[in-house]
């Protein structure tokens, strides 16, 4: 029998656990106070890295709105232009 290696559960594949995810925070808290993790993204926004003014304007003011426009518009063409109607041969 042939063993599919695409699609399916994987292992560590997926969300963490709740419980996971908490003991993580812990984790990290117990490295540095958030405080301090804020204010060295704060120097980095003060030396102008665009990645960091990025992650701290979606913080302060949330992502931007997506909007998708709905609005296409398909001209019409004549079909007739596409084939020379003596020789019945497409043009170049």
């Amino acid at each position: 029998m042939e063993v599919k290696k695409h699609g399916g559960a994987r292992p560590n594949s997926g969300r963490l656990k709740k419980d996971e995810v908490l003991s993580l925070i812990e984790t990290m808290d117990a490295i540095t106070v958030p405080e301090n993790v804020w204010r060295a993204l704060y120097q980095k926004v003060l030396e102008n890295d665009v990645n960091a003014i990025k992650l701290w304007l979606s913080y302060r003011f949330g992502m931007p709105k997506q909007t998708i426009d709905n609005n296409v518009s398909v001209s019409s063409f004549d079909i007739t232009k596409l084939y020379d109607t003596e020789t019945s041969e497409a043009l170049e």
